[in-house]
């Protein structure tokens, strides 16, 4: 699993600009292992990827999932500015029952400098917005399937964003995900980790 350059104290070359400069880096191992019939698979920033990843067009990627994706410019659901929110606020953004991921405070985190490095580097590739203009419509052109899975109590980027995500893509399906937030990752794996298989039977 790979730091984003620029992350988590790593240098982040000047050619990296932008999240489908990111694409591009991480699209170059694929070939690199000669692997095909990939499936990309993001959450949030991480999701953006996937989506700029399949629109290269690449023959080793052959679908795509993106799970409460960023990226696009949504009228009237614009992607949540955390920039100036306190842990606790993220936390009741993030998640469905953010009462089960309380931070403990004797617990060892990132130090605050490191947290607000990353979140420059983020900014440096997605913008303050965590979006592109130009993603929305650029969906259009994905040619493969692409599963969009959506906790139904973001309120980072809420399901209404979602769907609009899914509509933008013409082989898409949209599905939501009840009990899970922005990270069903962290708050439903079991959960999400069956719905991907049984999309993946589908």
């Amino acid at each position: 699993m790979p730091d984003h350059p620029g992350f988590d104290g790593t240098p982040r070359p000047g050619t990296l600009a932008s999240t489908a400069d990111l694409a591009r880096l991480y699209a170059a191992p694929l070939d690199r292992l000669d692997v095909w019939d990939v499936t990309v698979i993001g959450n949030s920033f991480g999701g953006w990827i996937a989506a700029e990843l399949a629109l290269l067009g690449s023959p080793r990627v052959s679908g795509a999932i993106l799970i409460d994706a960023v990226g696009i410019e949504v009228e009237g659901h614009p992607v949540t500015d955390i920039s100036g929110l306190s842990q606790q606020e993220i936390m009741a953004l993030s998640f469905h029952d953010p009462g089960r991921f309380s931070p403990d405070p004797g617990a060892s985190g990132p130090a605050p400098d490191m947290v607000r490095a990353n979140m420059a580097a983020q900014a440096a590739y997605g913008g303050r917005s965590m979006t592109d203009p130009a993603l929305l419509g650029r969906l259009g052109e994905l040619d493969l399937p692409v599963q969009v899975i959506w906790g139904e109590s973001d309120r980072i980027v809420t399901p209404d964003y979602g769907r609009a995500y899914a509509k933008a893509i013409p082989m898409a399906g949209f599905t939501l995900l009840p009990g899970a937030g922005h990270l069903p990752q962290v708050e439903a794996p079991e959960e999400l980790l069956g719905l991907i298989w049984d999309l993946g039977r589908l």
